[in-house]
This record gives C-alpha cells, structure tokens and sequence, in this order.
C-alpha cells in the first residue's frame, strides 16, 4: 500500500479486541511486539506516528475481577482507571527496545469541541511529535459520561488525525476493507479498493452503527473516513489481528481505501479562513513581512488589538494601514494580547504572571 509507504505523518486506530485476548482478558503480547516493529519501521523512514489504541477497561476489567456483561459506569470508569496504568506500560515496554519514546494523552470530547482545548490538545501532540515520541492517545474513560464521549474509536481516530494534520488514517479492524455488503451473510459481497467519493450509495453499504462486526460496525468507520477525508488525510481500513498488521499492509494485504478530497494543509487553512472572525489584531511591518514568508505572529510585532475575544477565537489580522492580512486563532485573549503587544516572548511570564505560548498565532492555525 503505497499510501503507508509515503505518508509523513500517520494515526493508527487500535481496537480492544486486537490489543486484549477475550478468553483471558490479557495482553496479546506478541501481537503488541510485532506491530510496535512496525511502528518502529514508520519512525526510521522519517514518519510521524500517533496510536489511538484502545484496551483500558477490558484490561482493567480482568485485573479487577470484573464480569464479561455490560458494565455500570461507574465499574467502567474504575476499570479503566486500573486498565489505562497497565495499557500505557505495555505500549512503553514494546516500544523501548526500539529506542521510542511514548506519551500517553487521554482526552473527551469536549477537548475538540472546545477551541481552547482543542488549540492545547494539537499543542501538546505538535510538541510530542517534535520531540519524536509516539502519543498513546485513548478517550479518558475515567471521567467520560456519555454527554462528552466520543463513543467509539473509530470517531475520536478521525478526530485526532484531523487535529494534528495527519495525512493518513488507518483503522486496523476485524475486517479487511468495505464490501457492497455483509461479507459474513452475502456470499456476493465485494471488497472495494479505492473509494474517491462517499456517496449516498457507500454510506448504504455500510449498513447500520448497530449491524457491524466491530463496536459501531461499519458506519462508524465510513463516518470517520467523511470526517478525515474532507480534512485532507487519507484513510485505510485494514484487517490487524494477524501479526505485523502494518507491514503486511506495506507488503499488499487486503484493504479499503478513502483518498482525501485535499491536501491536509489546505483543508485546514480553509476552515480557519472560512470563520467568522471576533476581533482584529494589526501588526507592523516586521511582522506583515514575516506572515507573507510563512512565519508565525509573534508578540512583539503586535501594535493594536480590536475587540473582545478568548483563546482559540478566529481574529482578522490587518497591517496598520489596514489591509488585510489573513485570519488565524489566536492563543491569548484579547486582554493578554493587549498586555503583551510589542514585547518579546521572554518577556510574556513577566507580564502576566505565568508561562505562555511563544507565539500569539502559530502560522499552522493562519490563512494568510
């Protein structure tokens, strides 16, 4: 699969079942070692790579005794509480022998929701991915209810590709790929390859969220693949129980692929351009010139700041004569951002009495 083979920045959705053996409610460790090779592989090619990994609460649910039924919340918030312990120690433990760094983020949500959070959220995982670690994120079952799930991985994978600017998702899963039907009742059913447009015609094929072979079944798949493909990142449902599942992909196994209606840059800058903007800042000519290059906004290019807006808020930015720059989201209120204008980063601490961003808008979150 050659999309694997090229991307640069990579998500990888783990579900339980793959992770965690039914029958004994342990760890699958030799799966677990051969897909951290995997990884491994992706990371010495030059590849960014995130996993969304399930495995918590039927980790914590065998470590506590807990039954195979369905679980009160409260006994499901307890088992992951023990089980997300365990989980982030055993993707530590593979992917050390490898030289890898691992980071475990747990998040609702609210935290994509929220533009506060979500800007905190793509700081923390842009920071890990600099530093070369391998973020272990997982939706934070100890305090979610379900006004604030994501409800099945599948979601919050396409959510978080969309969030660091993946330019592919791959769902590894009990199937290999999207058929025109039931692969396990329709003798007939076909596996589709490549799918450019999802169309009334493919969401039928997926057949309900309840009908599937995995939580969710297929629709919530092809509803992650809408929500990364309009985002610009391709998406790969493969079949992951076997050993090596990522390399088996590189190699040609069976697979499904949705290809990106853009580019992942280009997808984002349009969102951001298509707000609606709750103030203004206007910069000197430093900074006007240093946005045209592709450069972030800093503070000490700031001259004035119009309006009333939070952090995570779209803002206009305008050069002093009034034209107009482009749009971004802005890491400070409008009260901070009147605090610092015209200083330098090292002096924001001073300023406002706590650490903050570097900058007052990173040139990822701008349309210029």
């Amino acid at each position: 699969m050659a999309a694997l083979t090229t991307a640069r920045r990579v998500v990888v959705k783990i579900g339980s079942a793959l992770l965690v053996d039914r029958a004994s409610g342990d760890l699958r460790t030799d799966w677990l070692t051969s897909i951290a090779e995997d990884i491994a592989v992706l990371k010495r090619r030059g590849a960014d790579v995130v996993l969304v990994s399930s495995g918590s609460i039927a980790l914590g649910r065998g470590i506590l005794g807990l039954p195979s039924s369905v679980l009160p919340l409260e006994q499901s918030q307890a088992a992951a509480a023990v089980g997300q312990i365990r989980l982030a120690r055993a993707w530590q433990e593979a992917l050390a022998p490898h030289g890898l760094i691992t980071a475990q983020v747990l998040v609702t949500l609210e935290d994509s929701a929220d533009r506060r959070r979500y800007l905190n959220s793509r700081a923390t995982l842009e920071t890990l991915l600099g530093f070369g670690a391998v973020p272990i994120v997982n939706e934070n079952d100890t305090v979610a209810t379900d006004e604030i799930r994501y409800g099945d991985n599948d979601r919050l994978a396409a959510q978080v590709a969309v969030t660091v600017g993946a330019d592919l998702l791959v769902l590894l899963s009990d199937v290999d790929g999207l058929y025109t039907g039931n692969p396990t009742t329709d003798p007939a059913a076909q596996r589709i390859e490549v799918i450019d447009e999802i169309t009334p015609e493919i969401e039928g094929m997926a057949g309900d969220a309840g009908s599937g072979l995995s939580k969710g079944g297929m629709k919530t798949k092809v509803m992650a693949a809408k929500t990364a493909t309009a985002s610009g990142c391709a998406m790969i449902i493969s079949h992951g129980a076997d050993l090596h599942p990522l390399k088996r992909l590189t190699d040609g196994a069976p697979s499904t692929l949705f290809t990106p209606q853009l580019d992942p840059h280009a997808a984002r800058k349009r969102w951001i351009a298509a707000m609606k903007p709750q103030g203004t800042l206007r910069v000197d000519e430093g900074a006007a010139r240093a946005l045209a290059s592709g450069k972030s906004l800093l503070p000490a290019g700031l001259r004035a700041v119009e309006g009333d807006f939070g952090r995570g808020d779209p803002v206009t930015i305008r050069s002093l004569t009034g034209k107009t720059l482009g749009q971004g989201l802005t890491r400070y209120t409008a009260e901070e951002a009147r605090a610092i204008a015209g200083h330098h980063s090292r002096e924001i601490e001073a300023i406002l009495g706590y650490p903050g961003r570097a900058v007052l808008i990173h040139r990822d979150d701008m349309a210029v």
